[in-house]
């Protein structure tokens, strides 16, 4: 006996319900029309918009995502993994749980991250983290430098629905011509160098810069001038950790979702906290970015 729920050939409204959810999550930053969703659905376009307002109540009553909408015909539904106030608090003490281990401390006062970087789960929270918080910056990509950053650049990228764009500490052949400069290290006070190839980043792009730590601000401060070789911008710079000392980066403004407080001999114990921002985050779909930290401008 047919389901009298179905329309013909169609799906009753929990099948429709869970197959919107799924395209719109596995898609994050992809903007749908209503006729691309509520194709396979067997149901009208009407129908499916009082849907969409049903996904819409329970992802921001669960707090990990919100839909966005657009008029016009050019307009659309997209997903956004960002993450509420709260949620966003609680992940970054959960993080700052996992990664205030004595045993993490590294020679020269840098914390062991990688495992955590390198986690799928650790990744995406982080990368919806950082989405919450650049909302506002109206970045067109993603940038950062090889190679611990890479996995939670992508997840930034991917909840922002941005391309990743990636630079690299040594030209490749294989990525056609490059533009490369040379930087000093905030850290270890050394010269280094970087590259980006010209056919990854046009002129004009709005960039937000994402890396694992942050010390003087040296290789981030590099990122900027290379984007500005090129014709990007820099909009805005993420870090998971940046340190309390040197508190004058290399680069003027910046946000941390946590602070690693050092003693004078770089020597445990340290102490990891959250970033004073992370407190006050305001919703990003309704009030903006949250404003960044400001360290003392640099002697000239």
């Amino acid at each position: 006996m047919a389901d009298p729920r179905r329309g013909a050939g169609g799906l009753t409204r929990g099948e429709r319900i869970a197959l919107l959810t799924y395209r719109l999550a596995t898609q994050p930053g992809a903007r749908w029309s209503l006729r691309e969703l509520a194709a396979g659905t067997g149901a009208a376009r009407s129908t499916v918009s009082a849907d969409l307002t049903e996904v819409a109540r329970a992802l921001a009553q669960a707090g990990d995502a919100r839909l966005e909408t657009s008029p016009g015909p050019t307009g659309g539904v997209r997903c956004l993994p960002l993450p509420s106030p709260p949620r966003l608090q609680q992940t970054v003490r959960a993080l700052a749980e996992a990664l205030a281990k004595p045993d993490r401390v590294l020679a020269g006062g840098f914390l062991f991250l990688t495992d955590v970087l390198f986690s799928p789960e650790w990744s995406r929270l982080i990368g919806e983290c950082f989405a919450a918080a650049f909302l506002g910056s109206r970045a067109d990509v993603v940038v950062t430098v090889e190679t611990k950053g890479v996995p939670i650049a992508l997840m930034t990228a991917r909840a922002m629905g941005c391309p990743l764009v990636l630079l690299r500490r040594d030209a490749r052949v294989t990525e056609g011509p490059s533009v490369s400069i040379n930087y000093i290290s905030g850290s270890a006070q050394r010269m280094q160098s970087m590259s980006v190839p010209r056919r990854a980043l046009r002129a004009g792009a709005r960039a937000l810069i994402i890396d694992d730590f942050m010390k003087g601000g040296g290789t981030a401060r590099g990122m900027c001038d290379l984007l500005a070789e090129v014709g990007a911008q820099a909009v805005a710079i993420g870090v998971v950790v940046a340190t309390d000392r040197p508190a004058v980066k290399k680069v003027a403004e910046y946000r941390s979702l946590l602070i690693l407080e050092q003693p004078e001999d770089e020597a445990w114990p340290m102490r990891l906290r959250a970033a004073p921002w992370v407190a006050g985050a305001p919703d990003p779909l309704t009030q903006g970015a949250a404003p960044a930290q400001r360290p003392r401008r640099r002697s000239p």
